[in-house]
């Protein structure tokens, strides 16, 4: 049996009650941390936590050659991820190769950051059309390359008076670094500057950061002024809505410190 269970937003007791008993129960836990990262914790004190050995497992061991899999044939094997356990399309992948082998799979699910924007900013979920990430920029025969898909994907979405998630590009190496909110908002202008299209006048954004803790921050502003606001430690990530609901207006105001004339409502 290969069990997924998803660790929440931010520490070692966002685990649901079942989760834990699924980690109780394991004679194997493994877990990958790159595609999220529960940044109120640490291993150790994960292992403390479960009370069990977490193996942690690289991407090439998630993606490429999962042999670890075979385990689950004979064993309860558990693995843990950030956030809810069936966002990312790794672990769905992951998932049918098990299904593949023969081996009987279970999820279960918990908190993510996918449906924890809506309750902390007032945007009703059902107005979120694609999400995507903004990547960090690299240098390619000497010149600096941001990726246009981020800003394609807002402007398809605002089209169809869509919101947007746009999730933030985390770097391993050569050190480990965390894209902010104000960063992204930046690119994003920056890509604006380079596109024929541009956003429509006085764009606004809404910045997250480090959901599911004490001290949360959600800051909504003009793009513009957003990427000058200091939003402290990771995770962030970065919201650009479409035209809001007279609800989703005043919650931003009051949920999100908008200033009137950073919202526009419905006509």
């Amino acid at each position: 049996m290969l069990t997924f269970i998803g660790l929440g937003l931010y520490d070692e007791r966002d685990i649901s009650v079942k989760g834990l008993d699924a980690v109780a129960s394991a004679d194997k836990v493994y877990a990958e941390f790159y595609t999220s990262r529960l940044m109120g914790t640490t291993p150790k004190r994960l292992e403390e936590f479960y009370g069990k050995k977490v193996h942690q497992l690289s991407r090439s061991e998630v993606e490429v050659d999962p042999a670890w899999l075979e385990e689950a044939r004979d064993l309860n094997v558990a693995f843990l991820v950030g956030g809810d356990a069936m966002v990312s399309t790794t672990h769905l992948d992951l998932r049918l190769r098990a299904v593949g082998m023969g081996i009987k799979t279970r999820v279960i699910h918990s908190s993510s950051i996918v449906t924890a924007v809506s309750g902390l900013s007032g945007l009703q979920n059902y107005r979120f059309g694609r999400s995507t990430t903004i990547p960090f920029p690299y240098i390619s025969r000497g010149k600096r390359i941001i990726p246009e898909t981020p800003y394609q994907v807002l402007l398809e979405n605002i089209s169809r008076n869509l919101h947007t998630m746009l999730f933030l590009d985390i770097q391993r190496e050569p050190a480990e670094r965390y894209m902010t909110a104000n960063e992204g908002a930046a690119l994003l202008l920056e890509m604006q500057d380079a596109s024929d299209v541009k956003l429509p006048a006085g764009a606004l954004g809404i910045g997250i950061a480090r959901a599911g803790s004490d001290d949360a921050t959600v800051k909504a502003d003009l793009l513009s002024r957003l990427q000058n606001h200091d939003f402290g430690g990771p995770l962030h990530i970065l919201i650009v809505p479409a035209s809001l609901h007279f609800l989703e207006a005043e919650a931003l105001k009051m949920l999100a410190g908008a200033p009137e004339d950073a919202v526009i409502c419905e006509k």
